[in-house]
């Protein structure tokens, strides 16, 4: 009885010493410590429970690509463009509330640098002959508007003292048009005749009113002609006399990384404005010389006036080259009939013809070219946004702007290739050519 209790505590030492074994075998299979009870026991970083990193012969498994990676690069770049459009937009828009709200300074301003850059090389001739440059800008700009108004006089003294003539013959070309119009081949007959005169003396009846209010808001235009016409003599003084300073600090109001491009578009710019203001001058003084011209000889009324105001509508490309001529078409028609308005009809589409083809090409340039679709949207636009004033000022902007980015585009490319070595702006070595066979 004795023996017992040795052979079962050698059989228990014995069964211990397997499960050891075992136990290290196990470990050994699965890679972990087989003297340690956690195989993370070492590590800091491990937590209690973690899971145990997975063994060499696993297969590797991708990790899950990026949210930006999975956007398409098309739409990236169409986000990218949309949102910064939308800065443009909202930047153009706060814009145009600005200059909606200052529009009478805007438009006076605008006005002093046309009236300027036609001023100009008069200041510059007077300075060279040895005037001080106060006194040529004074006797410019004062000689230059002193000459503005006695044209305006002018063609408000020939409207006065023909107005009667004038009605007397619009009296009698209705009169002649309604007895070519019965006889003509369209069928009109004299009740219809009389039904419309009577619905324009209905309307004119019933709109008395209005007609009163718009006569109230002339007279509010003419005192806002007048305070810009004040403004822009004393801007275009002041630009005559000290332009270039002027421009000196408004370079030190654009960055300084940008300044030397600028420094150069904006000598461009003004060559440009100038050779706009001049080419568009002498264009009008020919079209109203010959249009007036040409009505003064078929004994059309008010020659001058007529003149006058082909040369202002000059000054706006094709639509008021098209509104001056149709005026003059249609006061030759109440005045001498349908043969004279045919005839002012030929004189004043020969006239355009000669401009369009021959006057600006020769006399504006390559400098100030601007595409018909262009000029057209630009007038459309300059009128929708500030009337006639914008339609007139919209054209030399687009040509300026026009020449300033293709001058800053040109001056970005010069700065880049700079920034890049010689030996990749030169590109790679190109391969010698095989010589033709034979040689």
């Amino acid at each position: 009885m004795s023996k017992v209790p040795g052979w079962l505590g050698r059989t228990g030492a014995g069964l211990t010493r397997m499960g050891k074994r075992l136990e290290e075998r196990r470990a050994a299979a699965h890679g972990e410590d087989p003297h340690g009870d956690d195989p993370h026991a070492d590590d800091p970083s491990a937590a209690p429970g973690s899971i145990p990193a997975p063994p060499s012969y696993a297969p590797a498994v991708a990790a899950p690509p990026e949210p930006v990676d999975a956007i398409p690069w098309g739409m990236r770049v169409a986000a990218e463009a949309g949102w910064r459009l939308l800065v443009l937009a909202g930047t153009l828009w706060v814009l145009m509330r600005v200059i909606s709200a200052i529009q009478l300074v805007v438009l006076a301003f605008v006005a002093a640098l046309l009236f300027t850059a036609l001023l100009q090389p008069t200041v510059a001739r007077l300075v060279r002959r040895g005037l001080p440059r106060g006194v040529a800008t004074a006797v410019t700009a004062i000689l230059g508007f002193v000459f503005i108004g006695l044209i305006g006089w002018f063609v408000v003294w020939q409207v006065l003292d023909n107005i009667g003539d004038l009605s007397a013959r619009v009296t009698d070309g209705i009169d002649e048009l309604k007895a070519w119009l019965l006889d003509s081949p369209f069928h009109v007959t004299e009740a219809q005749i009389n039904d419309i005169a009577a619905n324009l003396q209905d309307t004119i009846g019933t709109n008395t009113e209005e007609i009163t209010s718009a006569g109230l808001q002339g007279v509010t235009v003419l005192v806002e002609f007048l305070t810009g016409m004040l403004l822009a003599f004393f801007s275009t003084l002041f630009l005559l006399y000290d332009g270039r300073k002027v421009w000196q600090w408004v370079l030190r109001l654009v960055p300084a990384r940008a300044r030397t491009g600028v420094a150069g578009a904006g000598p461009r710019a003004w060559t440009t404005l100038t050779a706009y203001v001049r080419g568009t001058v002498i264009v009008a003084m020919i079209d109203a010389i010959f249009i007036g011209l040409g009505v003064y000889f078929l004994d059309v009324p008010l020659a001058v006036p007529l003149g006058v105001i082909v040369f202002l509508g000059a000054f706006i490309p094709l639509v008021g080259a098209v509104v001056s001529g149709a005026l003059a078409v249609v006061v030759a028609l109440v005045t001498q009939g349908v043969f004279t308005a045919l005839m002012a009809l030929l004189v004043v589409l020969a006239v355009q013809q000669i401009e369009g083809h021959v006057l600006q090409p020769f006399i504006l340039g390559r400098a100030v070219r601007v595409h018909p679709l262009g000029v057209v949207l630009a007038v459309a636009a300059g009128g929708l946004v500030a009337g006639i004033g914008g339609a007139v000022v919209a054209v030399p902007l687009v040509a300026v702007t026009n020449t300033v980015v293709g001058y800053l585009r040109k001056w970005s490319n010069e700065q880049a290739m700079r920034r890049v070595p010689p030996d990749v702006a030169a590109g790679p070595p190109v391969a010698p050519e095989a010589p033709p066979p034979g040689i």
